[in-house]
């Protein structure tokens, strides 16, 4: 370590850009890339043509991007409303812009516990995005565990979490509606244990794939200022390599967080992009349906192998186990029918004693399938 860096990061492992992968670098088109849960679907060619003429004849490179958002921000803010069922509850005094959600993570952490002031609660297997940014800023992260069987949040567990720990005390609870990796949404006792926590204690929901559950708690927000809700547009609107996130909340929390907040944060070809993906939204979101219905076979085909146990899935991807009683060593069964698959063509994401599988188009489906039950046949038991 060169001696002026902070002694903490000698211990710090990063995030790896592409998990599955055995570089950093990234995973060859030709394989299957069924491991960051990314949409399948490239945007429209009528989408990215509209696009180009935008970047040709509206964007002035030599200048920066608009910093304050409104445009996007208010046609999020629609968007919000929509989708929630909701009249005008939410204005763009409701909504911030990230480059990511991984900004606006970054960004709460900044305005809640910095400087010894708060620790984060996160029940773990679950986006470890939210612990890795702690580390980096030096805020402590306690974890809880989760029901092996419907991944639920250890409630007791986390409860006396909260109770128990002091200097600093727990700030701020993360959670994903649906979880990733395991794919399971809140349940009636979990969000009744949210709404029971002090208004001292923020929580995050993210729901970076509730165009797939279609389950939100946006209805909430006006009777709990302590909530933030965050989404992205890298999922189901198909903008992954722009970085476009967002966050929903209460006027007073947007304020500080437009504090923190970079200037110029988000590109202009960004912003142009998620404008379009928003006008656009019916076109894009028509592939939701198709990406349930092969969710729904890959859970039931593979269901079938006695060796496996598949969760309930609520969103774009599920995620599978070898059944310990099927294999003399699980965890190395686990991973030699990762890696195996990765060298018939598909890759995964291998993460806590399971895969997390994507769900991609119709014929990357049925090759996933087909070697799946390959790599089983030949597996040693």
């Amino acid at each position: 370590m060169l001696p002026f860096i902070r002694s903490d990061l000698a211990k710090f492992t990063a995030y790896k850009p592409h998990p599955s992968s055995d570089t950093a670098e990234s995973v060859p088109v030709q394989f299957d890339r069924l491991d960051t849960n990314e949409s399948p679907y490239d945007l429209p060619p009528e989408l990215k043509e509209k696009l180009a003429w935008t970047y040709q004849q509206v964007i002035e490179t030599n200048r920066y991007p608009d910093g304050g958002h409104e445009t996007l921000k208010d046609a999020i803010a629609q968007y919000v409303n929509e989708s929630a069922g909701l009249s005008l509850s939410n204005t763009t005094a409701n909504i911030s812009v990230g480059n990511g959600s991984d900004e606006l993570i970054r960004s709460l952490l900044i305005a809640t516990c910095l400087g010894g002031e708060g620790s984060i609660l996160v029940a773990n297997p679950t986006f470890s995005m939210y612990g890795i940014l702690a580390q980096t800023l030096g805020i402590r992260v306690v974890g809880v565990g989760r029901n092996e069987t419907n991944f639920e949040i250890d409630l007791k567990a986390a409860q006396a979490a909260i109770e128990q720990t002091q200097n600093p005390p727990i700030r701020v609870v993360f959670v994903v509606h649906p979880n990733s990796p395991t794919a399971n949404s809140l349940t009636t006792a979990e969000l009744a244990w949210l709404r029971s926590l002090s208004e001292h204690i923020l929580v995050v929901i993210d729901e970076a794939y509730f165009e797939f559950s279609q389950t939100t708690l946006v209805s909430e927000l006006a009777q709990r200022p302590n909530w933030v809700i965050l989404r992205t547009f890298s999922k189901a609107f198909r903008l992954a390599a722009l970085r476009v996130g967002y966050c929903v909340a209460h006027p007073e929390a947007i304020a500080i967080l437009e504090k923190v907040r970079l200037p110029y944060n988000l590109p202009s070809f960004s912003i142009a992009a998620a404008l379009v993906a928003l006008q656009n939204r019916t076109l894009l979101l028509e592939s939701i349906p198709q990406t349930l219905s092969e969710r729904a076979k890959l859970i039931e085909i593979l269901s079938q192998q006695p060796e496996l146990q598949i969760t309930a899935s609520t969103a774009n991807f599920i995620y599978l186990r070898l059944k310990p009683n099927s294999f003399k060593s699980p965890d190395a069964a686990l991973k030699t029918f990762h890696q195996k698959l990765r060298t018939l063509g598909t890759v995964v994401r291998h993460i806590s004693g399971g895969l997390r599988i994507t769900v991609g188009t119709i014929e990357e489906n049925a090759r996933t399938i087909n070697r799946v039950q390959a790599v089983l046949a030949n597996l040693e038991f």
